[in-house]
């Protein structure tokens, strides 16, 4: 047996979808009246010492050991705690623990006293000093005391942009983006999330080819506000358009990283983590943190349009979140949303191009009454919740479907019996769901359940890709995607017929794939008990996580970025974790199949021939997406941290760059000129990467790696060049 680390498990005290807006909606209550003054919110040694034990046993499971933030959870310290809570009052923070756990209807309920430790413990573990006054637990005298905001960050107003001569030509030249360039772009352009509608994330660009891409050296490194995000950049007519944190729009020069333009908003509360953004016509489309899509002018940056999808006082408005980049079909703005803690779950939306109206809403938890309402196992609407679109979308223009993958639920307990009522069952619809939908009206044309009553967050709510292939001597068109446990599922695009899967073998939950179906059978000795423990492989951020794979039709083979870990589910600490089915999640011990020392995997799969094809094994967890290319070179970033790059074909690794910090987006090409560029985003966060690099750092000291650790000089756009 080789060891292996994973997160410690309990409650969670905060949700990135819970956080949203609140900070912004107590302070509003005492809008027309004089700012709290800003004094030192006073705090005892002995209120933060209780205060760290009760973080210990509630909140480290989803924010980590140091507060770094993992899986669903934002970080506590640092720059994510400074642009959340310093400047605004003790009481909204206050305001926001209270109703920690949320995992109830109405969360909370630790008590006064054991809320004011664990902010005294919040605000030590982010540099203020204890004194000899206690903090008070009581919210509004909390709301009198200013956490201090730092010197340096008393403005967060940026500079106007003045770009050059040679940049206001390069806005200028900018042709609006049509309908034809989105089904067929041109070879230099990265026009939208995935490149094209089929989310392939492929490049037809082969300047830069197996036997050349070690001549790739840097051609410009654009420094960025650090903060949440997990974006992938856009690239037309030699301009790269960039959402990064927080919640900044950027319009820079492609060629040599001169900044062209900058939009700021300013969200209502935290900066959520976001994937990216859309391009059409002279428009750029923008989501924030705020739950708003933005219309921005291509050219300047200037604002056409916003639309609140969920406005203030809508039910569950806190608990919602924004995370995918808009998918653009017609004259439609598509946007996903994430409702993991809201009572009745998520939903997309459709909003008119021109004005930003909402036109249609697809709800993704089925409603009592309609189809697919009997599968919650008798719940009522209000007591079912999850069912996030956090993931991208794709669109296939020839059957006019779009295509989005849904998540399960955390809210487990209430599915994990069944309730005995005739034609009841919990298999918690749309969760864990292929679904395809029209995307003129948002009627639902089909679904497919890849796994029903999801009880260990390994959910498939990621890109669906699109593709044709030989099916069974049988020309299709196939949309594939693979879940956390890298599964991978293939159906009819048409009609969501089951056609075959490929297991990339890093789960033991499923142990058996019906071959007809497609329906999975369960090993119950996995099925949670709090007083049973059980290994289970992937852990909860997955084998695969947000970083999309991708596929060439001239291999055949789809390239995924897999991480080999585990959890063990069982007897917990008393409390309830994440999952309200009570189960503790922890570090275990695990058979490493790859070697004592080896986490990632880049992993070719051979969907023409339905096997594993190559895979190349490594220490560090690969962190980025995959990008492969007409040039027959595979592109990856992982936490060593690099990028490298392999060959197409054979696995074969065939260049790789040192970077400045972690690699934590997806990794583009696009050509200038007569130039190929590749480009990788460092030094932003999200969870997973909080995740990955907690985990990461623990397994290399267990292995006895005394190096030091990797360089963090901030967040930054690295692009290459021949």
């Amino acid at each position: 047996m080789k060891t292996r680390w994973f997160r410690e498990g309990c409650v969670v005290a905060f949700a990135a979808g819970a956080i949203v807006g609140l900070a912004g909606r107590v302070e509003a209550q005492g809008r027309g009246q004089a700012p709290a003054p800003v004094v030192p919110t006073a705090f005892t040694e002995a209120q933060a010492t209780a205060g760290r034990a009760v973080y210990r046993k509630q909140c480290v499971s989803c924010h980590g050991a140091e507060l770094q933030g993992e899986h669903l959870a934002p970080a506590l310290t640092g720059e994510r705690f400074d642009r959340s809570w310093r400047g605004k009052s003790a009481g909204a923070l206050m305001f926001q623990l209270r109703r920690m756990p949320p995992n109830s209807s109405s969360g909370g309920g630790l008590g006064d006293a054991t809320y004011a430790n664990l902010l005294a413990y919040l605000l030590q573990a982010n540099g203020f000093q204890p004194s000899a006054s206690a903090l008070p637990s009581d919210t509004g005298a909390l709301a009198a005391l200013t956490i201090p905001a730092r010197a340096e960050a008393a403005s967060d107003a940026l500079p106007p942009v003045a770009p050059s001569a040679s940049g206001v030509k390069r806005l200028a030249g900018l042709t609006p983006v049509t309908d034809g360039m989105l089904r067929n772009p041109p070879a230099s352009d990265w026009l939208q999330w995935g490149r094209t509608y089929d989310g392939q994330n492929f490049s037809p660009l082969k300047s830069i080819t197996r036997e050349n891409v070690r001549n790739l050296k840097p051609a410009f490194r654009v420094p960025l506000t650090g903060g949440q995000a997990m974006p992938m950049p856009v690239v037309h007519d030699g301009v790269m358009f960039l959402l990064t944190a927080p919640d900044t729009v950027l319009a820079v020069d492609a060629s040599n990283g001169e900044l062209l333009w900058r939009y700021q908003h300013t969200p209502t509360g935290p900066s959520s983590q976001k994937i990216g953004l859309a391009l059409h016509g002279d428009r750029v489309f923008v989501p924030t943190s705020d739950l708003q899509v933005l219309a921005l002018d291509a050219r300047t940056g200037a604002l056409v349009w916003k639309h609140e999808v969920a406005p203030v006082g809508a039910p569950g408005r806190g608990r919602y979140q924004i995370r995918s980049a808009p998918l653009v079909v017609g004259n439609k703005v598509i946007q996903g949303v994430a409702g993991s803690f809201s009572p009745g779950g998520g939903f997309i939306v459709g909003l008119d191009i021109d004005s930003g109206k909402e036109v249609w809403r697809f709800n993704t938890i089925a409603r009592p009454g309609e189809p697919g309402g009997n599968s919650w196992n008798g719940l009522p609407l209000d007591g079912r919740s999850g069912g996030s679109v956090w993931h991208q979308g794709t669109y296939d223009p020839e059957l006019n479907l779009i295509y989005f993958g849904v998540a399960p639920t955390y809210d487990t307990l209430p599915l994990l019996k069944p309730s005995g009522e005739p034609n009841v069952t919990s298999d918690a619809l749309f969760t864990n769901c292929t679904i395809a939908l029209n995307p003129d009206t948002g009627k639902l044309v089909w679904h497919y359940q890849h796994v029903a009553n999801d009880q260990w967050d390994l959910d498939w709510v990621f890109e669906r890709t699109l593709a044709e292939m030989t099916v069974d001597g049988r020309r299709r068109k196939v949309v594939m995607n693979s879940g956390k446990m890298a599964i991978l599922d293939a159906l009819d695009a048409a009609t969501g017929e089951y056609l075959f899967s490929i297991d990339a073998k890093t789960q033991n939950v499923i142990t058996a794939i019906d071959p007809k179906t497609g329906a999975k059978r369960i090993d119950m000795e996995k099925w949670p008990d709090p007083k049973r423990p059980a290994v289970i492989c992937p852990a909860v951020s997955g084998a695969r996580s947000w970083p999309a794979l991708s596929y060439s039709s001239q291999t055949t083979l789809l390239y995924m970025p897999l991480v080999e870990w585990c959890n063990e589910f069982g007897p917990g600490t008393g409390s309830p974790g994440l999952l309200t089915s009570g189960v503790g999640i922890r570090k275990v011990d695990h058979p490493d199949a790859a070697g004592d020392s080896m986490m990632g995997r880049l992993q070719a799969v051979d969907v023409g021939g339905r096997k594993m094809g190559w895979a190349y094994n490594q220490r560090a967890p690969l962190s980025t997406s995959t990008l492969a290319t007409a040039g027959g070179v595979v592109f990856v970033g992982d936490l060593d941290p690099t990028l490298k790059a392999f060959d197409d074909a054979s696995g074969k690794l065939l260049w790789q760059a040192a970077l400045d910090d972690l690699p934590s987006s997806s990794v583009i090409t696009y050509s200038v000129g007569a130039t190929q560029y590749v480009a990788v985003i460092v030094g932003l966060r999200n969870n997973h990467i909080n995740d990955l690099a907690a985990t990461y750092n623990a397994f290399r000291k267990n292995h006895g790696d005394a190096s030091p650790a990797a360089l963090r000089s901030g967040a930054a756009i690295w692009v290459f060049a021949p």
